[in-house]
């Protein structure tokens, strides 16, 4: 299968359809600040993967919790 490339735009829509909040401004300060989700340039364009995006959320996510206390 073709690996497709998102732009930003549809990097944060596709962060938001996993229903993880997720803005188009919050994904290009976390790329120029760091710990943003890893990405490419097609020129002057930046594109991320659908896999590495699905790895950046998994990393953020906490462990399952089963009370507030910890």
């Amino acid at each position: 299968m073709a690996t497709q490339y998102l732009n930003r735009k549809e990097a944060a829509a596709y962060v938001r359809s996993k229903g993880l909040p997720c803005s188009l401004s919050a994904m290009a300060k976390a790329a120029t600040l760091g710990g943003g989700c890893p990405y490419r340039t097609f020129g002057r364009r930046v594109v991320y993967t659908a896999a590495d995006l699905d790895n950046w959320i998994e990393e953020r996510l906490s462990a399952p919790k089963i009370n507030t206390a910890g």
